[in-house]
Formats: C-alpha cells, structure tokens, sequence
C-alpha cells in the first residue's frame, strides 16, 4: 500500500503544490502525452485494474496524471473507493468541459454534461439528445463522429457543435460545425462535444408544470389535459434519477415534461398505437415502446415512478408488483368508478375540476367546465 497518492490534473504550468507532488513521487503513473509534459518517466496508463495494482505494490509516495480535473468523470473516484479518500491529495486543473465552454466564450452552468466513457453510446446519445446545451466527453470506443451519427438517428435539435480537441495542450483545436458535419467527419477522440440548441447564451428554457395541450400532436384531444397534468406530476413527486413508466402514454406528454424535469430518470412511455408518440418524442430522451399492457411490461427495468393513463387494474396491479422499495404509482381516470377501485389499491383520490375561460362576441369572459378526472396515487413514502 503507497505512503500516500497525489492526483495532478496536467496543466501548463503545474502549479507549485502540484509540481512538488510530481517531483517527491516514487512512482508516477500516467499517459506517455502527460509524462512527457512533466518531464518524468514511469509507468503508462493501460488497463485500469492494473494500473490500480501497480499503485497498491508501491510502498512510497506515488503521483497519479489525469487531464483536467480528475475528480470530474475521472481517476479520482476509482482511487478513493480503491485506497479511500483520505489518502488522496488531489491537485485539479480546469476540467476539459470548462475549458471547452471558455473557447467558445460561452456560460456552462445550464450545461447537460455527458460522458461516454464505460457506457453504450446509445445512452450518452439519449441523454445528450434531450438537453438544448450539452457536452459529451468522448473516447477512442465513442469517438466523436460516432456521438453524431447518433443525434442524427434521434432527430436531435442541436443547431451548433463544437468540436474541443486536446484542450490544454499547445496543439488544441476547437472546430466549429453542425450534427451532419460531426457524423461526416474524422474527429480526434480526445475531444469534447459541445452541442447547443440555440446560441449558447441564452437563458435556459423554463420547466414548467403543465405545459400548453398544443405543445403536442395529439388525436382528438386523447391527451392528459395541462392542468391535471400539472396535478398528476406534483403527485409522481420525481426522483433525480431511477425508471419512470408511462403507460397507456398517448401523446405522451406526461412523459416528456417527467423526462424534461428530472434529466436523468430513464423515462419509458408505453403505448398500443404509437405514432404521435412517436414524433412528440423525436430528439428527447423518453424510450418510445409499442406494445399492449400489461403484457409489454415484462422486458422494461422495475420502475421508481409509474403513470398509468390507460388501462384496467390488472395494468395497475401488474405495475404496483413491479414498483422499487419508495416508487409510487399515479393514475387518471375519466370514471369515478374505476378511480375508486383504483385508489382501494392506491390509498389516494382526488378530483380534478377545471373551468377554462372562454371569450364571449363582446370580448368579456365566461367559464367553461371540462370534464373532471380523478387522479389516485401511492402508496406513501
């Protein structure tokens, strides 16, 4: 086990404390680029396993070279749960992220930040799909053409990227083009892929609950109204993270706004007859699945979450007997009935009454009463 183990995110020039790190190590572990930049010699970067046994034979000090920041999706985390952070003295340089985002002048604080490092492609595509500002750290596995290639196959919105290639070194680039240009190209995998939706300084678009009923292609008005949609999420009460279901999704407009609000929950929206799904969902992050419930849910993850906004209650029952320790279900109905069965289940009712105003030929207002429905939720936290 090392006397102890410094992490120096490389900069040029080292600061002092992070220069005295590197000079006093027995041992110093990094990329031949980040060696190089030091002026040591030591062992290089391959396999993490190994390089973590290497560090753990060593009985002096050791210096540990990460780009950046390395407690930012780096070699400080699989350090600290190896040897645990008290052993750590971590000298961090800025991230490639806030490097990327001060090239191009731009504010990050409002940034969706991905990686693709040790995940699926698939995934970080999803995630970077549904954010209007967002930066993908890249690999040689998911370069960032690959990263492209996806967005284009998700319909993604982005209007401007940025391609931030060896940030920090004095040969850096930073190559301005568009998602076709990001597929079509040869990019250097030590990058960073900013994607903006917009200019990049602009105010972060607002979350809100309940959004208008004409934000989304809908049949008929076969869709959960925006104020018993705003009710339906204040009960879902969404975690940061987890699986949420929308089954019997419709338009899908529960769905989008969970998946908008809480970014990094997996968002599933199960419906028969898929098609303005579908296009609401295009370049977001919600998993459209076709199919029947309950039948369909079998090949889903067990959800945290669970809508139900259509179906009987062997779809309720079928979802409650999937549902994580601490999930909740939330479903609406149209029939006090069914809901009152429902919320037998449940353990909670309420009635959504909304009147919306109308314009009378002379210009003043009168009320017009939609339909109730009923909203039955739990079981409590």
């Amino acid at each position: 086990m090392p006397e102890g183990i410094a992490v120096v995110g490389v900069v040029d020039p080292l600061a002092k404390d992070a220069q005295r790190a590197v000079e006093q190590a027995d041992l110093v572990v990094g990329a031949p680029r980040h060696l190089a930049a030091v002026g040591r010699t030591g062992v290089e970067f391959g396999d993490l396993a190994g390089v973590l046994d290497t560090v753990a034979g060593e009985p002096g000090r050791v210096c540990v070279l990460a780009s950046g920041d390395p407690g930012f999706f780096g070699i400080v985390r699989p350090l600290a749960e190896r040897f645990g952070p008290e052993r750590l003295e971590v000298h961090p340089a800025p991230s490639s992220v806030s490097l990327a985002f001060a090239r191009l002048g731009i504010p990050w604080d409002d940034a969706v930040v991905v990686s693709a490092h040790g995940r699926p492609i698939e995934e970080a595509a999803d995630a970077a799909a549904a954010a209007g500002k967002a930066a993908v750290l890249v690999s040689p596995d998911a370069p960032p053409q690959s990263i492209g290639r996806a967005l284009l196959d998700r319909g993604a919105r982005h209007t401007a990227v940025a391609v931030c290639s060896r940030l920090g070194g004095h040969d850096e680039e930073v190559t301005r083009t568009d998602l076709a240009g990001l597929a079509q190209g040869d990019w250097d995998p030590l990058s960073v892929v900013v994607l903006l939706a917009d200019d990049g300084v602009a105010a972060h678009k607002c979350l809100a609950f309940g959004r208008p009923d004409r934000a989304y292609g809908h049949r008929a008005g076969m869709i959960t109204k925006a104020e018993v949609r705003a009710v339906v999420l204040s009960k879902l009460a969404l975690p940061t993270s987890g699986v949420l279901w929308d089954v019997g999704a419709g338009s899908g407009s529960v769905a989008l706004e969970c998946a908008d609000l809480a970014p990094s929950l997996d968002v599933y929206a199960l419906e028969r007859s898929p098609k303005e799904l579908r296009a609401n969902a295009r370049g977001t992050a919600v998993r459209v699945v076709e199919g029947d419930a309950p039948d369909a849910l079998a090949d889903l993850p067990d959800p945290d979450r669970v809508f139900v906004g259509g179906g009987g209650l062997d779809v309720l029952d079928a979802a409650a007997r999937r549902l994580r320790p601490g999930g909740r279900v939330v479903a609406s109905y149209a029939a006090i009935d069914r809901a009152a069965a429902a919320a037998e289940h449940l353990g909670h009712l309420v009635e959504v009454s909304v009147s919306r105003g109308a314009r009378l030929p002379d210009g003043s207002f009168r009320l017009a009463a939609e339909n109730p429905v009923f909203v039955a939720w739990g079981p409590d936290e």
